[in-house]
């Protein structure tokens, strides 16, 4: 799909406040930076001198001044309506790429007309041999809509033994580093802006799916995300966006026996709030409380965004039939691969 006045790609960095990841990350992007590729900052009213200092060290990088703090979600949805490359690059500010890693995720989707979004293989920034929380070789959702990744099943990370080496339809790709064509992205109303931020991109690939787009793992491109760069780990505000964002996803785009999926969703997320109280997680616990108490006063707001599945949800690749957290806790299943045991049974 190339253009013939501008790049085939823009590789979009949103940033809010993140001088030290510019100048830690942005270097591998530029040195591993394709022809007919554009990389872009897109600042979100940033109150350090993220702007000053793009401006002065990397003045090929073009800059997208938004008027505030949109937060991930809205922020590029604003950013990609300036944008008219064909194909985007939604990256991190804490994420460095390898030597030609946007080429097979180009490719990938150049052959498949019928995908709209994909990820490459995530590796932790500080431990190069191992998958990343966010995203990993791909992400999956259970029954009950908790997510997970081939690679990372709730706190348990694996090595990448290259166990997951083939190209394969997952549910979700990471936000971390995702590549969408402009034109699905938008047709299917890009990433929900009242999530803020957490679990958008999971929001926008059941979207995509439920229109009939595929979402898809890219083995060979690989990038190493920090994660935390923008919320860290244990941050109440995290918590709450986490829960009250995965219900809402829910809510929005689950057609079979939604309601009980709910009341059973919220009855376990009081079990894990109940988890951060007995570990005096006292923020936490109360993160979850107003996580639910937001959730039912937008659920109007939430339920005209609804849209109509052209398949079943169990029936999606990379749904989980079975319950993670039975699993997990319950069963000892700690990584992806014994799960798929379970997946192959059925």
């Amino acid at each position: 799909m190339p253009t013939s006045n501008g790049p085939d790609t823009a590789v979009v960095i949103l940033c809010w406040n993140g001088k030290k990841f510019l100048e830690e990350f942005l270097p591998s992007l530029i040195q591993n930076n394709p022809e007919r590729a554009e990389i872009i900052v897109a600042d979100n009213a940033s109150t350090d001198d993220s702007v000053d200092f793009v401006k002065k060290h990397f003045p090929a990088v073009r800059l997208l001044l938004l008027e505030k703090n949109y937060g991930f979600a809205e922020g590029y949805n604003q950013a990609i309506k300036r944008i008219d490359a064909p194909f985007i690059v939604l990256i991190n500010q804490d994420v460095r790429v390898s030597d030609n890693w946007l080429p097979p995720l180009i490719e990938m989707m150049e052959q498949d007309l019928s995908i709209g979004a994909l990820q490459p293989r995530i590796h932790a920034h500080l431990q190069p041999a191992c998958f990343e929380y966010a995203g990993a070789a791909g992400g999956w959702i259970d029954r009950y809509g908790y997510t997970f990744c081939r690679g990372r099943v709730f706190d348990s990370i694996e090595e990448d033994r290259n166990q997951y080496a083939l190209p394969e339809e997952i549910f979700w790709a990471s936000g971390a580093c995702l590549l969408v064509r402009k034109k699905i992205f938008e047709s299917t109303g890009g990433l929900d802006g009242d999530f803020f931020a957490h679990m958008e991109e999971i929001d926008f690939c059941w979207r995509l799916k439920n229109a009939g787009y595929k979402v898809m793992y890219c083995p060979h491109s690989v990038v190493y995300h920090l994660g935390g760069g923008s919320l860290p780990h244990g941050n109440p505000f995290k918590t709450h966006l986490n829960f009250r964002n995965n219900l809402a996803m829910i809510a929005k785009n689950l057609n079979e026996k939604r309601f009980t999926t709910l009341l059973l969703r919220m009855a376990l997320d009081q079990l894990a709030a109940l988890r951060f109280l007995a570990a005096f997680h006292f923020k936490d616990f109360w993160a979850v409380q107003q996580a639910h108490f937001h959730f039912l006063l937008q659920l109007r707001k939430i339920n005209s965004k609804r849209t109509t599945s052209i398949a079943p949800f169990l029936s999606m690749k990379g749904v989980y039939k079975g319950s993670i957290v039975w699993d997990y806790f319950l069963k000892g299943r700690k990584n992806f691969r014994e799960i798929l045991r379970e997946v192959n049974k059925d």
